[in-house]
């Protein structure tokens, strides 16, 4: 499988096999080379996973690592050029904003506890979605369904223009 951009999903510390079977099946819709699951997230075979992802789980190709640390360490000597982090800090850059190179890696993190500050602190960025609720928190699917498409779009829209992402 290959999609219009090298895009890996590492996933921090899901709880929800839901989450992350909705998650595949927005790995698969966008062409995203891998899943990485690291910690306790559900990875295949998993039946509530497999429930929720509808097939994609055995489409789209998925590795275990202990942690989301070690996942960035291990993309990184295998030639990703760039690891950013999803998640609302002071620091964080719109998803829409930020100028991205590939092959990419985005990091989503646990809904209550987010990406691992070991993990954000050995990023090369970090972007977000502008929160402007009371509660400013959505669930990790929709935040990832947002956030690749916000990227694809910019990509699509810099390549079309002739400038760089």
């Amino acid at each position: 499988m290959s999609g219009p951009f090298e895009i890996t999903l590492v996933l921090d510390r899901l709880r929800s096999a839901h989450n992350t079977g909705n998650i595949f099946r927005l790995a698969e819709a966008v062409g995203a080379r891998e899943i990485i699951a690291c910690g306790y997230t559900p990875s295949p075979p998993h039946p509530k996973l497999a429930k929720t992802a509808m097939g994609t789980d055995r489409l789209v190709p998925c590795r275990s690592v202990e942690s989301s640390l070690l996942a960035v360490e291990l993309l990184r000597r295998e030639g990703v050029r760039q690891v950013l982090a999803v998640e609302c800090t002071d620091n964080s850059v719109p998803a829409w904003e930020f100028d991205y190179r590939f092959p990419l890696a985005l990091v989503f993190g646990n809904e209550a506890l987010g990406v691992a500050a070991e993990t954000l602190a050995v990023c090369d960025g970090v972007v977000s979605l502008p929160m402007f609720g009371a509660k400013a928190s959505i669930n990790v699917g929709n935040a990832a369904a947002a956030v690749l498409y916000a990227l694809i779009a910019k990509c699509k829209l810099s390549e079309k223009n002739g400038t760089t992402a």
